[in-house]
């Protein structure tokens, strides 16, 4: 018969992931010992919300929910912010934590922290081991993490579980349901239909949900067919090739995607999740058709008809059986696209961040998947770098954390093994994340990290300048980088010029090595381009 924790790695493994990730405390032992059996990885982090962090990326770029562990107490607590990134990135993600026995539990004071009631705000079911029950807790486990809206789950796992004998189920449900989207009839869609076939200029608002449905074909299929213009959440970025004639750009909840959005006459939001946005008010008074694949509580979005189901064959199905529209929508994309280049070409002296992306683009191979970090850069990332296919644009956007950058990327080179990967972060995130570099040199998990040196915290800067308060408390500086990356076995190299950016990048490319690329930016233009763009 299995034991507790060798029912819990069949079931990862089963489910489509090969490793866990995190930082072990006494109580794993036993369950890094069952993966190792069944040759899985463990990875090692240095730090917990990095290793949570890694484990929901896998688990957006797969669909397989990552799994991440850490000990009692201290570790757990440590855990909270990676666990939030899934809560509110909607990453689909097992958490473990250690656990005194119940009788220790329940009298010891010593590193005891209620976990469930610490984590029951952010995570969609938590639960407390049992090996008599283990197996359908794992099942339930799977089904909950992945369903729409994706989000994490929490296992408690008591020190006397692990090793005992797990239960049997007389009729064992399957570890992931077997789910069947029927073709819509045309019927169930006619005021869907009709309203758009009335809009001349519709336009295309699409979220996070075209990827829990793999709907990005099919998004695309409905704007060529409306010729409409699409704006996509950050963390969309890709889902419609960033090449396209459609593509306008990312929606940031700023003022100038409103001059786009206003010429239309019908919004058609597509797996649009209020998490992706600004907290404000709903800024349209256009009509608005929303298509998602879970209803939507939070009445952010003021759409007059809300039809549900699975994205994939919804998109299709309109895009079959809807006229075609009036096609203005490559030039309004155009305009937009020109637009935001324009408001974000300030002038520097020196390399500019908003060039250094630029240089990325036109340097690394089109495959490349990138990374990106919280933080005044982010503006810059977002809107430059293009990304040509689904998950190839890796963020904290819901939850907006630093130190994201370089565990997602961990992540992608885990998922993509023989692709570029590229991780683009401030110095103040990178710092958040620095001992993951280790991660990845012993891990031989070869990854480019592009550091924007600009001495400072710089989005903290630039709120300070729009309030008209003086610079204070958000210096750093003083980095010397290749000694730094060196220190881990990794490679460094700091530049400040598009040449050297551009040779440092080629260079990366070809040693895959791991390798720390400090550009020295000059950030003054941040305050004119955040202006231009987003409401502060």
């Amino acid at each position: 018969m299995a034991t507790t924790v060798e029912v819990l790695a069949d079931a990862f493994k089963e489910a489509g992931t090969p490793f866990i990730v995190g930082h072990p405390g006494g109580e794993s032992v036993e369950l890094m010992e069952a993966a190792r059996v069944r040759d899985m990885r463990f990875i090692l982090m240095k730090q917990e919300v990095a290793g949570a962090m890694l484990a929901a990326t896998w688990g957006d770029i797969t669909g397989a929910p990552g799994v991440c562990l850490s000990t009692r107490g201290p570790g757990a607590a440590n855990m909270v912010n990676g666990i939030a990134h899934a809560a509110l990135d909607r990453s689909p993600l097992i958490a473990i934590t250690d656990r005194m026995a119940t009788p220790q539990h329940e009298v010891g004071l010593r590193q005891r922290i209620d976990h469930l009631a610490m984590y029951a705000p952010l995570v969609k079911w938590g639960t407390t081991i049992d090996a008599r029950v283990v197996r359908q807790q794992v099942a339930r486990a799977m089904r909950t993490t992945t369903a729409p809206a994706p989000g994490p789950v929490q296992f408690d796992m008591p020190q006397s579980e692990p090793s005992k004998e797990a239960g049997d189920l007389a009729a064992p449900p399957p570890l992931m349901p077997n789910l069947a989207f029927p073709d819509p009839e045309r019927s169930g869609l006619r005021d869907a239909i009709a309203r758009i076939d009335a809009a001349r200029k519709p336009i295309i608002l699409a979220g996070l949900g075209v990827f829990w449905d793999r709907g990005s074909a099919e998004l695309v299929r409905l704007a060529e067919k409306l010729g409409a213009p699409v704006l996509t959440t950050s963390k969309l970025k890709g889902a419609i090739p960033e090449d396209h004639e459609l593509r306008a750009g990312c929606i940031i909840g700023g003022l100038i995607e409103r001059k786009l959005v206003s010429e239309a006459d019908l919004i058609i939001a597509v797996g649009l999740d209020a998490v992706e946005l600004q907290p404000k008010p709903w800024p349209y008074d256009i009509p608005v058709i929303a298509l998602a694949n879970t209803p939507s509580l939070d009445a952010l979005v003021p759409a007059e008809l809300e039809v549900l189901g699975n994205l994939a064959v919804l998109t299709g199905a309109l895009a079959d059986w809807c006229e075609g529209g009036s096609g203005w929508g490559q030039a309004a994309a155009a305009t937009f696209r020109d637009d935001v280049s324009n408001a974000l070409n300030t002038p520097a002296k020196g390399l500019s961040p908003q060039r250094a992306m630029e240089v990325a683009r036109a340097t690394l191979p089109r495959d490349t998947v990138a990374t990106c970090d919280a933080g005044a850069s982010r503006l810059l990332v977002v809107q430059k770098w293009q990304s040509y296919g689904p998950r190839e644009f890796l963020t904290s956007n819901g939850l907006g954390s630093m130190g994201y950058a370089i565990p997602g990327a961990l992540a992608a080179r885990l998922a993509h093994p023989d692709r570029p990967v590229v991780a683009f972060t401030g110095d103040g995130g990178f710092m958040m994340a620095v001992a993951e570099l280790q991660t990845s040199v012993r891990e031989k998990l070869p990854i480019t990290v592009v550091v924007f040196d600009d001495s400072e915290i710089a989005l903290i800067r630039v709120k300070q300048e729009i309030k008209g308060i003086r610079k204070h408390g958000v210096e750093i500086g003083g980095i010397d980088w290749e000694r730094l990356a060196q220190g881990f076995g990794a490679d460094g190299v700091v530049v400040d010029t598009e040449n050297g950016l551009q040779d440092a990048l080629a260079a990366a490319r070809h040693t895959e090595r791991t390798t720390v690329i400090a550009a020295r930016i000059d950030g003054s233009g941040y305050v004119d381009q955040f202006n231009a763009l987003r409401e502060l």
